[in-house]
């Protein structure tokens, strides 16, 4: 057995990699094996018989007692303490891996610097045969390698933290089935759980209760199939409040197997109210520019509204489309400023709107307690949000009473003001509940002042336009002369719109030997002062055609008066024809009107190609000519509005004159009412009109046989 354990020590002594060292109680080194001189930096040292301070450096020499006095002293092991020593010059270690420095908490790591190595030592007690202190022994392993290492990978979980903590992320580890496995403190300080709670519940716990089971389901169905887990969610905080988390959970392999899942969640609240709040700034943006592409669409369109009418339909379209009102109206106060009269708008096509105001009536008192009353009492804007509003305001017995008979629930009225003074109001309402905004009340108020603006120039308009039906009528013969042998028609449309006056005219009387004089002329421009133009030259040619009836006479007296009244720049030509009823035989004469049209039973329809001559106060010399309207035949003048606009030239237009008559059908060509309609349809059809058309036709019908 004695000569086993020599050989034992001995294999320790000379080839064990540790290295091995005997100290007894003086701290004198008894035994040493060669490796611990090298392991220690002195390599060739002998440190037999010698204290550590004789072998050693200083600073290593005193570590080296220090915890040789602390085993004895104590009585117990130092069984793990790194040491760090310096290599040998004479060494090329290897370059050390450079890493930035990362605090980390927790206690502190070894670090191993360039030109050293770490020793793990040991320090065990020796007991001599009486069991007292007999020395101390000493075992050396060279860890450099395997702390350095660990240093690396202590870098790495210290970066990875750090990349955590800077991405305000939480990060949690689940088993493999998806239960807790590891605590969550950082999920549990936002989320207020405690370590018991967060063990039974885990972060499902106080995921809201509305998204709970979606996110449940998506878990559960992610861990069966092992696929990454990404989704979001709400999370009740420790101060009761609930704050947006994206999640993505990825699962931890192991060769086929997953040995546990690790997700991360990241408050998103800020980013989602951020989103929220330019979702809300991008509606509100959206309907600004809504109103104000409504409000040009009411400037555009109310530029065409010529009547009350028109306006109200206008307004009330744009304004319930732009705020969604389910009704509207439109009263104006009548020349007594007491009472309001609703006007009904006039929709495209005529068609009756009668929902535009299922609960107004015809007219309101001004004294009366209705929402335009007020409005225009007050000339400030009337809202009434809801049923309990509108008691509020105007009072319980007339508000109970006006809600019992509709199903309107929200109100809107604002005063017509033209020059501070109100003309009348406007209303909307709804069929549910409805508080208007202070972005619509200001849309609201100023699409009443369109509307008071149109309104006001409308009414002028109509009573513009009374004044002009008056002046037509005056101007235009009321009805034809009914002739035994001949049939006469004739059709007026002025290109005004809505103003029923223009400088076409026709006229048609019986001279004092029976015959028949008839005209056809055209004053340049449009409206009343048009008109007034034109009926100069038809009275003129009234009072000339009196005294001497032939064609020429009266064209070269025309010319004379026009030379000497009218403006060098007024424009005007007359067609005039002086026909015996009785033959058909007559003369005709033309001051620079359009050709007639020439419509023959026998031949094909043509226009007359005689030389039109020149327009009234142009200087020349009036031709008349003799023509004939046979038994079955139609003349017809025109106006130049009939064949030129501006798709269509005056020879197209005369062409294309010539072609419809043509396929006028026979029972057409025997009726002039019928005729001028079928002329004047066709003619103008696809075409804008933007001239006066003019149309009279003369027809001697065949003889009864």
């Amino acid at each position: 057995m004695e000569a086993t354990d020599a050989a034992l020590y001995a294999t320790l002594m000379r080839q064990a990699p540790a290295g091995l060292a005997f100290f007894d109680t003086g701290l004198r080194c008894l035994r040493a094996n060669a490796v611990l001189p090298e392991l220690l930096g002195v390599p060739g040292a002998d440190p037999r018989q010698r204290r550590p301070h004789e072998f050693l450096p200083d600073d290593l020499a005193g570590a080296f007692e220090t915890a040789l006095r602390t085993v004895l002293a104590e009585d117990r092991p130092i069984p793990e303490a790194d040491l760090t020593v310096p290599r040998p010059r004479q060494e090329n270690p290897p370059a050390p891996v450079v890493e930035p420095p990362v605090p980390v908490p927790g206690p502190p790591a070894t670090t191993v610097a360039a030109g050293t190595r770490v020793l793990s030592c040991a320090w065990l007690p020796v007991r001599g045969a009486d069991g007292g202190p007999a020395g101390v022994v000493l075992t050396a392993l060279d860890v450099t390698e395997r702390r350095r290492a660990e240093e690396v990978i202590r870098r790495k979980e210290q970066r990875y933290r750090s990349l955590v903590e800077a991405s305000s992320q939480v990060v949690w580890v689940a088993s493999p089935d998806g239960g807790v496995i590891d605590d969550a403190p950082e999920w549990r300080s936002i989320t207020g759980q405690t370590p018991d709670d967060y063990a039974v519940g885990g972060w499902l716990a106080v995921v809201h209760p509305e998204d709970r089971p979606r996110i449940e389901a998506i878990w559960r169905e992610c861990v069966a199939d092992n696929r990454v887990f990404e989704t979001n969610y709400r999370i009740r905080t420790k101060s009761g409040q609930y704050r947006h988390f994206d999640v993505r959970a990825v699962p931890i392999w192991r060769a086929d197997t997953v040995i546990e899942w690790v997700g991360a969640n990241t408050d998103v609240t800020g980013q989602r109210e951020a989103e929220e709040m330019r979702g809300r700034l991008t509606e509100q943006l959206s309907a600004a520019a809504l109103r104000t592409a409504r409000l040009q669409q009411a400037t555009s369109m109310l530029a065409e509204a010529l009547t009350v009418s028109q306006v109200v339909q206008v307004i009330t379209e744009v304004g319930r489309s732009a705020i969604g009102a389910d009704y509207s109206a439109v009263a104006l106060l009548d020349d007594d400023k007491l009472r309001l009269s609703v006007v009904t708008p006039s929709p495209p096509g005529g068609e009756s709107r009668p929902e535009s105001r299922p609960s107004s009536r015809d007219e309101i008192k001004v004294s009366d307690q209705t929402v335009m009353s007020v409005a225009v009492r007050e000339s400030r804007p009337f809202l009434a949000e809801h049923p309990d509003s509108l008691r509020l305001q105007l009072g319980r017995d007339e508000a109970g009473l006006f809600t019992q008979h509709t199903e309107e629930r929200a109100w809107v009225g604002l005063p017509l003001l033209a020059a501070g003074a109100p003309i009348g109001a406007l209303r909307f309402s709804f069929t549910r509940p409805r508080e208007i905004t202070e972005e619509e009340r200001v849309f609201l108020e100023a699409l009443a002042g369109q509307c008071a603006l149109a309104v006001e120039r409308a009414l002028l308009f109509e009573r513009e336009h009374k004044t002009a039906e008056e002046l037509q009528r005056s101007l235009l013969p009321s009805d034809l002369p009914q002739l035994p042998g001949m049939v006469l028609a004739a059709r007026y449309n002025p290109a005004t719109r809505h103003v029923q006056v223009g400088g076409d005219w026709y006229d048609v009387f019986r001279l004092p030997d029976d015959r028949l004089a008839v005209a056809v002329g055209d004053v340049m421009g449009k409206g009343v002062l048009a008109a007034a133009g034109m009926g100069r030259v038809r009275n003129a040619l009234r009072a000339l055609a009196l005294n001497d009836p032939r064609p020429a006479a009266v064209l070269a007296g025309l010319d004379r008066l026009f030379s000497a009244t009218e403006d060098e720049e007024q424009f005007t030509t007359v067609a005039y024809a002086v026909i015996d009823p009785e033959t058909g035989h007559g003369a005709f004469s033309n001051a620079g009107h359009p050709p007639p049209l020439l419509i023959s039973a026998d031949s094909p329809a043509r226009v007359s190609g005689l030389e039109p001559g020149t327009p009234l106060g142009w200087p020349s010399q009036r031709q008349q000519t003799s023509f004939s309207i046979e038994t079955g035949n139609t003349v017809v003048f025109y106006s130049d509005g009939l064949v030129e606009n501006r798709r269509r030239g005056v020879d197209a237009g005369l062409e294309e004159l010539v072609a419809v008559a043509a396929d006028a059908p026979p029972e057409v060509v025997g009726d002039p009412e019928r005729l001028v309609d079928f002329l004047v349809d066709r003619m103008l059809a696809g075409y804008e009109q933007v001239d006066d058309v003019t149309v009279l036709a003369l027809h001697v019908p065949p003889k009864p046989v």
